[in-house]
């Protein structure tokens, strides 16, 4: 992959990723994926999107969790649309540059072998 498509990549998933993100969930659903998080029962994974590191029966969370994850994939989509590469590269360069970054102390992801590790 050139340099140029990976910038191409890594800001149109910045843009995007987050922007579709925010549309396709409410305050209420970030808001219980953000007490998830700092609960360890969720956490960023290496594709991308939120997963679940402990099985959890809550209807609520469950649903903020698909809404997040619906709206990444499609600016993931769009994305690797216009750089010219697939919906995973472009899912994992967003993981990297932007979500990846993020993740507070204490808080859990998912790295690309599949493994969960606390920051």
């Amino acid at each position: 992959m050139t340099f140029r498509k990976f910038f191409v990549i890594g800001a149109a998933v910045a843009a995007l990723g987050v922007a579709g993100a925010a549309v396709a969930q409410t305050g209420a659903q970030k808001a219980l994926i953000d007490q998830a998080k700092a609960a360890g029962t969720v956490g960023e994974q290496a594709d991308g999107f939120v997963g679940f590191r402990v099985p959890s029966s809550d209807a609520d969370l469950r649903s903020a969790v698909d809404a997040t994850n619906a709206g990444r994939r499609a600016a993931y989509a769009r994305s690797a649309a216009d750089a010219g590469t697939s919906a995973d590269v472009a899912g994992a360069r967003m993981f990297e540059s932007q979500l990846l970054p993020r993740i507070s102390s204490g808080q859990w992801y998912r790295n690309a072998q599949g493994q969960w590790v606390q920051r």
